[in-house]
């Protein structure tokens, strides 16, 4: 009987001293930048940045979010799980490569010339970003949308 109750003290004690009070905090996707340009592809990074104030950690994916250059749909990321710190700022890397022949269609061709000639690109990062932590998940929307240089 003794034991139980130990065990359930002690039980109930590490579940109640652990804050979890919330999920991680989306503070915003920003650095969406060209990383690396050239006549076959065109690779983008951005980091999208969390505050997790919970003693506990969990994990983060990114299942279905899609990338868009000048309103084209030109590519989907798909990450591995990114384990959550506890009690700290962090940021996840966002890179996705995309061929350049997807930027180029006869319905986008008049963007494309414009982005040559401005040197920019626009590009629209639109999705989830999953939480997950013991049983419990919770989704982040993602709809960013920055100008970015290229260099030719």
């Amino acid at each position: 009987m003794f034991k139980r109750l130990l065990m359930f003290s002690l039980t109930f004690t590490l579940l109640f001293n652990c804050a979890v009070t919330e999920k991680p905090e989306f503070v915003k996707l920003d650095n969406i930048k060209v990383i690396d340009s050239n006549s076959k592809r065109i690779t983008l990074s951005a980091d999208a940045f969390f505050l997790n104030k919970n003693d506990v950690g969990g994990t983060l994916k990114t299942d279905d979010l899609k990338v868009y250059i000048n309103d084209a749909e030109v590519a989907t990321i798909i990450s591995d799980e990114f384990d959550v710190p506890r009690k700290k700022n962090f940021t996840i890397p966002l890179t996705v490569t995309v061929e350049t022949e997807r930027l180029i269609d006869k319905n986008s061709l008049g963007g494309l010339l414009g982005s040559l000639i401005s040197q920019s690109l626009k590009v629209h990062y639109k999705g989830d970003i999953k939480y997950k932590i013991m049983g419990y998940s919770s989704t982040y929307t993602v709809d960013e949308i920055q100008d970015v240089k290229i260099k030719l």
